[in-house]
Order: structure tokens, then sequence, then C-alpha cells
């Protein structure tokens, strides 16, 4: 019975090694780099969220006062 997997080399245990020293040093760089790029993500979808919220506020409000215009039109000449 194999206790080792057939793929497990030293160099793959030197590469796992390798990535478990690093990590250390390699997370917090990473973490401040990553930091404005997902700040600056979420500052991009909230300011589009707000126009979208504002032009969604503008179509309504168009559509109301077309369907008020429309009923005007209705009420004062019931005839068409």
């Amino acid at each position: 019975m194999k206790f080792i997997p057939k793929g497990l080399t030293f160099g793959n245990l030197a590469i796992g090694a390798g990535v478990v020293l690093l990590a250390p040093v390699v997370i917090p760089i990473v973490g401040s780099v990553a930091k404005p790029v997902v700040k600056a993500a979420i500052k991009g979808a909230l300011v589009t969220y707000e126009g979208a919220k504002v032009a969604l506020a503008e179509a309504k409000e168009s559509l109301e006062d077309m369907t008020a215009e429309a009923k005007a039109e209705i009420a004062k000449d019931p005839a068409e």
C-alpha cells in the first residue's frame, strides 16, 4: 500500500515549502496593492449606482408627466 501519491515529488515539496515560507512576506505586499484597487472598484460601483438612481428617478418623473398629460387630454376631450 502506497502512502505517497504518485504526483508527489521533491520539486512539488520544495514549491510547497517555498510558498509556506514566503506567504508571510508576500501576503502583506499583495494586500497593500489590492486594497486601493478594491477601494477604487467600490467607489466606481457607488458612483455608477448613484448615477443610475438619478437616471431612473428622472425617467419615472418623465413617465408620470406624460401620464398626467394623457389623462388631462382624455378629460378635456372625451369624444375622441
